[in-house]
């Protein structure tokens, strides 16, 4: 009995273990039973018959397994096992040829067969062992290498899960950072309101002093301007007809004159009563509360007494006032001491603006502040009161208009602003009228603000 079969169907065990199905096209484990089913069928036959013919079919097909296992790239797991098989497939197959061909000369030599034979046997033991002692090993270093990598993935995923943890964290500081900053700006814009609150506080009580000091003494020019005129009227119709011809017409010339002059005193009088009562309103601490009140009187009032303010000051300033009202713009409920220091502030700058750039242009500009009102729709039909108040001055520079409702920023020199006007004009018209001031400019050539406060009737 030969080994051959045997060697075979070891051969195929292995395979059948170690191959991977995956890789392949075709039903490579229905191939290997089949060998595995032939190496036990040849196992049989070579048990039953020790003929030549049985050998050599024996021998050429382990000789044709080991050729299919070297050239086929599927079944490279057993290509060691071909150089432990391969002696011995050699030397048994040179033996057995021998002796069935040359009888004579194997018995004379058949001891050296027998022992080629058997150290083929021996080799494919020895290489066995080495093999064996070779795939634990490997397969030790296939385990240490999984572990590790078992072990990177598992560091992998804690820096992923510690990378998006801090991010987290992160992301909870900063918006507790933003939280805490909003509170601080909302901190300070309260401080500054407070602050602006003391000085207009005190601003009204000084300016509600001096108007009433200077009420007093209007109220009699008015009055004795009045009383001047109807005693002008009596002289007229009483001892002034007792005069002769030309002494008459003298005397009417000059009692024309002085009607005339207590006229005009009479009108510029009441005219700076008005001014008076609009520093009182002014100066009347803000009650929070809602009122019906005309924009358009309310706009005129403040245009005038901003620019007669400015004038106290600057005798050489003029500027035309152009007032483009909407004569059919309803009242609606307001605060109206507040909309007023918002409307005098803007006049203010927009007066401020045209006086600066009169200074450095010279005689040949043309000062001019335009106060527009509207009732507006928009597509949603929400009506709204727009008010505009426009110059041809100097503008803002776009380096800071981002900047211009900020507390304390201004444009103007030292002790010439406060920084607080638009920031309070923003705070009154956004939070205390939920409307808008937007403003548009181009520096040198004029700047607009525009509020929009919804009309909620």
């Amino acid at each position: 009995m030969t080994l051959e079969p045997i060697f075979a169907l070891l051969l195929i065990s292995f395979l059948k273990k170690k191959v991977n199905y995956q890789k392949v096209d075709y039903d490579l484990a229905k191939y290997l039973q089949f060998g595995f089913y032939v190496s036990i069928a040849l196992i049989i036959l070579d048990v039953v018959s020790s003929t030549y013919l049985v050998t050599l079919l024996v021998q050429v097909f382990l000789f044709a397994l080991l050729y299919l296992v070297y050239r086929r790239q599927e079944l490279q797991a057993g290509r060691h096992m071909i150089f432990s098989i391969l002696p011995y497939a050699i030397l048994s197959f040179i033996s057995s040829f021998v002796q069935e061909f040359f009888p004579s000369f194997y018995k004379k030599t058949d001891d050296f067969f027998e022992s080629a034979v058997l150290f083929g046997v021996l080799w494919y033991g020895g290489m066995w062992l080495v093999n064996r002692n070779q795939r634990k090993a490997l397969e030790r270093e296939r385990a240490r290498r999984e572990a590790e990598e078992a072990q990177h993935r598992i560091m992998a995923q804690l820096k992923v899960d510690l990378e998006h943890e801090v991010a987290q964290r992160t992301a909870e500081l900063v918006k507790q950072k933003e939280e805490l900053q909003v509170t601080l700006d909302e901190l300070r814009n309260t401080q500054a309101q407070l602050i602006q609150s003391e000085k207009m506080a005190s601003l009204g009580e000084l300016t509600a002093g001096i108007a009433h000091e200077i009420q007093n003494p209007l109220n009699f020019v008015n009055n004795f301007s009045e009383v001047s005129i109807e005693l002008l009227d009596e002289l007229k119709g009483g001892p002034l007809k007792a005069l002769e011809g030309a002494r008459q017409e003298e005397a009417e010339e000059i009692i024309a004159d002085l009607t005339q002059n207590l006229d005009k005193i009479n009108f510029h009088g009441k005219r700076a009563d008005g001014i008076v009562k609009s520093m009182l309103q002014h100066s009347r601490s803000s009650s929070g509360k809602k009122e019906m009140t005309d924009i358009n009187a309310l706009a005129d009032e403040y245009v005038r007494l901003s620019y007669h303010g400015l004038r106290a000051k600057d005798k050489s300033f003029n500027a035309t006032i152009d007032t483009q009202f909407d004569t059919a713009l309803p009242s609606i409920e307001v605060v109206p001491q507040d909309l007023g220091r918002v409307l005098l502030n803007l006049f203010n700058n927009a007066f401020y603006s045209v006086n600066e750039k009169r200074k450095h242009i010279g005689g040949s500009f043309m000062p001019r502040v335009t106060v527009i009102t509207e009732h507006i729709v928009d597509d949603a039909q929400e009506a709204s009161i727009k008010i505009t108040v426009a110059d041809n001055g100097l503008g803002i520079p776009s380096a800071v208009l981002e900047k211009i409702y900020q507390p304390f920023f201004t444009t103007k020199p030292t002790g010439q602003g406060t920084g607080l006007g638009l920031s309070m004009s923003y705070d009154i018209i956004t939070k205390m009228h939920g409307g808008e001031l937007k403003v548009e400019t181009i520096e040198g050539e004029y700047a607009k603000f525009i509020i929009i406060i919804p009309d909620k009737q």
